[in-house]
C-alpha cells in the first residue's frame, strides 16, 4: 500500500487549522519554510519522517492518526494479517480458531 501524500497533507491542514495555527507558525514551529508546509499540506511534496514526527510534536497528535487510512483500508490489511497468521496453522488449529472467532464476533454483534 502507497502513502497517499495528498490525504495525509490534507489531515496536517486540519489538524494545524483546529490548532489554531497558520502555516507561517507551523513552519517556524517546525524550522521548515512556509512554501514546505504548503506543499506537504497539498501533497506536492513527500513529508520525511523527521519533518512528519516534528508536525505531530507541534500540532499534538500522533503519526498514527495523521497516517490512518480510511476504515476499509484498514480493515483490509488486518484481515490479510489475520488470514496470514492463520495459514500457519495446522488445519485441526484453524478449526479452532475459526470458532473462536465466530463466538467472539457473536458477542460482538450482541453488544
Amino acid at each position: 500500500m502507497e502513502l497517499n501524500y495528498k490525504v495525509l497533507g490534507e489531515r496536517i491542514r486540519a489538524k494545524r487549522v483546529e490548532k489554531g495555527y497558520t502555516q507561517d507558525k507551523l513552519a517556524a514551529v517546525i524550522g521548515v519554510s512556509n512554501p514546505h508546509v504548503s506543499n506537504i499540506e497539498r501533497g506536492r511534496t513527500k513529508v520525511s519522517l523527521p519533518t512528519l514526527v516534528d508536525i505531530c510534536n507541534a500540532l499534538d497528535t500522533t503519526l498514527d492518526e495523521l497516517l490512518c487510512n480510511d476504515l476499509r483500508q484498514g480493515k483490509a490489511i488486518i484481515d490479510q494479517d489475520i488470514a496470514a497468521e492463520i495459514e500457519q496453522c495446522s488445519e485441526k488449529d484453524s478449526k479452532v480458531i475459526y470458532s473462536i472467532v465466530k463466538a467472539v464476533v457473536g458477542c460482538l454483534k450482541d453488544m
